[in-house]
């Protein structure tokens, strides 16, 4: 079989986004007689881009930064984690936050987001200069958090999307809804669509596809709790999205369940009309789940940028988003031998 998404040896993976501190406090309280609280490096597009420089993947993030010390301090601790901040830009505008409750996710009432006049939401069209920027890259990744800040940052995408296109640059984007911060007017399906066209990769979840693109799924499908009816939707799924967006040349999509308690995790790909699922993962008891989509999607470069063929990039994908749940930070710390090596 081709391999649909072949990117050069050698060229870099660009990522685009937001870089946040998150800060994690404890559902008890305990942070207020400690007087303190832990704090993280976040983002999703810089959890991607971790996880591809600790699996020794060239790899570069663009970002906007406060032109302060305490932000040209975190950029350095990146450059040594090999991530090439050069092209981070510095001005005007503040670090974005957001407060989450230790081992909650993202999808509850546990989320806090202040990152309004954060140095990345005043960015604008016009002002990166991205056919400069794309020089030596071979695949560029967003996700739908960026567009989801404001039109202007939607913009930006939009701009990037056109000139990664014309370079023939590989696309790919992560359907992460977060419906705290879609408040400037637009839904999602106002914008996605328009972006969603230029990408080549597209990975999320059923649930999220529908939310912005508007492609349906059975009613009520959470309920079954079987893991062939969620498949075969996710199936159904990918073949609409391929079929509505020629451009698109893979989708996957990621399943996580933990209402009973016990955790269960294993993902699909669709590609060249073949569908691929991972093995199912499971664990009584996990410690943080925030950045484990993040993990996947760098999986998913990593299995093609290294080759592996549609099955085993999956696999290795779904291996690494399910270690990761057991990081207190929001980034993996496994190399990718270590997971490669627990394959079948």
């Amino acid at each position: 079989m081709n391999e649909p998404l072949k990117i050069s040896p050698g060229t870099q993976v660009l990522t685009f986004g937001e870089l946040l501190l998150r800060i994690s406090p404890d559902e008890g309280g305990q942070w207020l007689d400690d007087n303190s609280f832990p704090f993280y490096i976040a983002g999703a597009e810089l959890n991607a881009a971790t996880a591809l420089a600790l699996w020794g993947i060239p790899v570069k993030y663009m970002t906007a930064l406060p032109d302060n010390a305490m932000a040209r301090q975190i950029a350095g601790f990146l450059e040594k984690q090999h991530i090439d901040m050069s092209s981070a830009m510095y001005g005007e505008g503040r670090l974005g936050l957001y407060f989450l409750t230790k081992g909650r996710d993202l999808k509850n009432d546990a989320l806090i987001y202040d990152r309004a006049g954060s140095a990345f939401s005043m960015l604008r069209p016009g002002i990166i200069n991205w056919d400069k920027l794309f020089d030596g890259v071979g695949w560029f990744h967003f996700s739908a958090i960026c567009p989801a800040i404001n039109q202007n940052i939607a913009d930006v995408c939009r701009e990037a999307l056109e000139v990664a296109s014309k370079k023939g640059i590989i696309i790919s984007v992560d359907l992460n809804y977060r419906s705290k911060l879609w408040k400037y007017g637009k839904q999602p399906g106002e914008v996605m669509p328009g972006l969603v066209k230029y990408c080549d990769l597209v990975m999320g979840n059923v649930w999220a596809i529908e939310a912005m693109l508007g492609i349906p799924v059975v009613p009520n499908i959470h309920e079954s709790g079987q893991r062939s009816i969620y498949l075969k939707e996710a199936l159904k799924t990918s073949e609409e999205l391929v079929r509505q967006y020629p451009e698109c040349k893979v989708v996957a999509n990621t399943f996580r369940f933990d209402g009973s308690g016990e955790i269960d995790y294993y993902a699909s790909l669709y590609t060249e009309g073949e569908f691929y699922t991972s093995n199912e993962y499971s664990a009584s008891h996990i410690i943080n789940k925030v950045g484990s989509g993040d993990c996947f999607m760098a999986g998913l470069i990593f299995g093609y940028y290294k080759g592996l063929g549609p099955e085993r990039t999956v696999e290795f994908a779904a291996a690494a988003a399910f270690e990761k749940l057991f990081v207190e930070a929001d980034v993996i710390d496994k190399k990718a031998e270590e997971i490669l090596a627990k394959l079948n």
